[in-house]
């Protein structure tokens, strides 16, 4: 009675645990009386949890333990309000519990200690006892398997979580109907929760679909689906796409397989198509061997898969065809449906369109509580131990939020540069043609010159000299040759008009990562001289720029050109010089094993870019020749040593460099950052992808971006 009587007693008179507070609820940390009472009963509980011998009459043995189960209890309920030595012993005692004949013992025990390793700080203690806990797992008493299947759950953590998944997935071959779809909720929870590589999620729920097909619901396979798209850092989704078109290889495999594996290949299975064996229409003959033993569910997740297919691969569409011809008659109206209007959607809609189309899908929206949760919540209830621990956020998926914030973040702002970049460009042309005699409003870059200059920007970034801008009156050449972290830049300005170019001025912005010296024409800095530098017919100004690269950076310095004509026309155009990242990079030649090394060693969000980009659309079909092309590009454009040998088929080029900087670290030595690229092509679907990975997260954008404007005019 005198436990029941005062179970809260402690936690109301000691609160937050901190000494120096002289108050707290209700006053009593101020009552001494009250101090005197908290520490007789913890006397008391303590000597209950030392003291107490269960007999062995029974009736005598039943109130031991009520007692017993009482006080700890008592402890749980405190939480941190009590000493930790309690804690400690109500664990060790519940260690003894788990242990015993009596499966009514074993029950409570086990349900307790689930309560008592919700505490933080238990977490440690409730481990030793993780083999006696998976012994119970075998227990005949069902209900004492699932008290120990609801602790595993609940003491599971980065450190065991593989060690117990594989214990659940492995007992999972022996457990009977009536507790396995429940096993495979929980697992399918922990292999997210705790996994600090998504492939090993992958395969858990792949052994899970193999082993209890029946019991995987939809949420659990929508999950995994949800997770490879909103994942596409590192190599996962073409991971994902090639296990599950191997998991759905055989004849007779689980019909949730197939879904899984038809919607990801769908989704992702270009990544994959240069692999032997995987081509578009293997993934094809693969999905289609299963549709006569498929149900209408599966069958309309395969349309839309073989519709996307058809449009990533030419071989497929005579394939396809007949499919759609004869389920335009399907009874099922989802079939129906989907059939007619994928195979009129060529005829209806634009190529570019239907690319648009079946393109892959955006990622998913992050909610947050997932369905697993959410179904885990409605069978157990808001009070369970599995509920509370599922609800918090494990340090792996605090680590995943933030990664794919910091992605999120960095899209947003790469996209935000780009429209201000247009959108300026725009302004410049519009505003300045509304009234090009007036003389406060300077005419800009007329429109139609704006894709060339975009153009030969690119073409800049990994060419020695060319032209960076021209029309009626002006072009505008540069010249830039790199030796480790410097440049020199000579830029011309020739007037190609008729009369002179008066208060001609030039602005270059300075940066933070780059030291600039500047010499030019007399008058022709901006600040040198108000009225600036006359550049007559047929002749030029000329510009000259001394840079060190001081830091890694993925934006280009911008230009400032102003001037006026003999009619009073003022003209003003910006500019950006195409001093990029990789001018500054050295190359570094690798063997394949050094390379795959390095490769792996930088894996993560912060390193690494990736990107897929289509190849342009009067572009030759990719095949050797084409790679030779994109080879060069990585060896003369980028600036990167060519690394040979690390794939076995001819449609990937890697390479690697250094990027040179000459600022010094506190040794003295200049500070370096070690780049290594890879683009890999896909004949088949006409694309390739970008990936690019350094210690530093502004060098791997850089990279990115040279990369794929150079493909794009290769």
């Amino acid at each position: 009675k005198f436990l029941q009587l005062y179970p809260n007693a402690l936690g109301s008179g000691s609160g937050s645990g901190n000494e120096n507070e002289n108050e707290n609820v209700n006053g009593y940390r101020q009552d001494p009386s009250t101090k005197k009472f908290i520490e007789q009963l913890t006397q008391v509980v303590a000597k209950i949890l030392t003291d107490t011998d269960v007999s062995d009459s029974i009736n005598k043995s039943n109130a031991d333990h009520a007692i017993l189960f009482e006080a700890v209890n008592l402890i749980v309920c405190w939480e941190h309000s009590g000493p930790a030595k309690l804690r400690e012993g109500a664990m060790k005692l519940l260690g003894k519990f788990i242990s015993v004949r009596e499966p009514n013992i074993r029950y409570l025990g086990l349900m307790t200690m689930a309560k008592l390793a919700q505490i933080e700080g238990s977490g440690e203690g409730v481990k030793k006892h993780q083999a006696t806990v998976l012994v119970s797992l075998k227990d005949a008493d069902i209900s004492v398997r699932r008290r120990a299947l609801d602790l595993l759950f609940v003491m599971c953590d980065s450190d065991n979580a593989e060690r117990i998944v594989d214990e659940l997935v492995a007992h999972l071959v022996l457990a009977d109907a009536a507790i396995r779809e429940e096993m495979v909720l929980k697992i399918a929870i922990l292999a997210e929760k705790y996994a600090t590589d998504l492939r090993w999620y992958v395969d858990t729920i792949l052994k899970l679909i193999s082993i209890s097909g029946d019991h995987v619901s939809d949420p659990i396979w929508h999950r995994v689906v949800q997770i490879v798209t909103n994942h596409p850092q590192g190599d996962l989704q073409a991971y994902a796409a090639a296990t599950l078109l191997v998991a759905a290889s055989p004849r007779r495999c689980h019909e949730t397989a197939v879904r899984v594996a038809a919607y990801v290949l769908g989704e992702f299975g270009f990544l994959v198509a240069e692999r032997p064996g995987m081509s578009g229409e293997e993934q094809f003959r693969l999905l289609h061997q299963h549709w006569h033993n498929a149900n209408s569910i599966t069958r309309s997740i395969l349309i839309s898969t073989y519709a996307k297919l058809a449009n990533l691969y030419e071989e497929c569409r005579p394939l396809v065809a007949p499919v759609f011809a004869r389920c335009k008659n399907s009874v099922q109206v989802e079939i129906q449906q989907r059939s007619a209007e994928y195979a009129a959607m060529r005829e209806a809609f634009s190529p570019e369109a239907v690319e648009d189309l079946l393109r892959e899908m955006p990622p998913f929206e992050e909610k947050k509580q997932s369905a697993l949760e959410q179904r885990l919540r409605e069978k157990e209830g808001d009070s369970s131990a599995a509920v509370v621990k599922a609800a918090r956020p494990s340090a792996a998926e605090r680590q995943r939020a933030a990664q794919a914030e910091r992605a999120a973040q960095d899209a947003i702002e790469q996209a935000t540069e780009e429209e201000e970049y247009e959108e300026e460009e725009e302004e410049d042309i519009e505003e300045r043609h509304e009234d090009p005699a007036h003389d406060s409003v300077p005419i800009g870059i007329p429109k139609e010159v704006i894709p060339a200059m975009r153009k030969a920007f690119s073409n800049l970034c990994t060419s020695p000299s060319g032209v960076l801008f021209e029309n009626s009156l002006l072009q505008v050449g540069v010249k830039h040759e790199y030796v480790g972290s410097q440049g020199r830049i000579t830029v011309f300005f020739g007037n190609l008009g008729s009369e002179p170019l008066e208060n001609f001025k030039v602005r270059v912005d300075n940066c933070d990562h780059l030291s600039m010296q500047k010499q030019g024409t007399e008058g022709l800095l901006d600040g040198d001289d108000e009225d600036g530098c006359v550049v007559a017919v047929r002749t030029q100004a000329k510009l000259l720029l001394l840079v060190e690269v001081m830091a890694p950076f993925d934006d280009a310095p911008a230009m400032r050109i102003k001037f006026q004509t003999s009619e009073g026309e003022r003209h003003e155009y910006p500019l950006r010089l195409p001093i990029v990242a990789t001018c500054f990079m050295e190359p570094v030649t690798l063997e394949a094993p050094a390379f795959m090394q390095r490769w792996k060693s930088l894996e993560g969000q912060e390193r690494e870019c990736q990107e897929v980009v289509k190849a342009p659309p009067n572009a030759p079909e990719i095949d050797e020749d084409y790679m030779e092309r994109i080879g060069k590009i990585v060896t003369d454009g980028l600036k990167f040593g060519r690394c040979e040998g690390c794939d076995p088929t001819p449609w990937t080029v890697s390479g690697a460099a250094t990027f040179r900087t000459g600022s010094k670290d506190k040794s003295g030595n200049f500070i370096n950052v070690g780049c290594l690229v890879r683009i890999e092509a896909n004949p088949q679907a006409g694309a390739f992808r970008v990936t690019t990975r350094t210690l530093h997260p502004l060098c791997s954008k850089a990279v990115k971006n040279v990369a794929l404007v150079s493909i794009k005019l290769a």
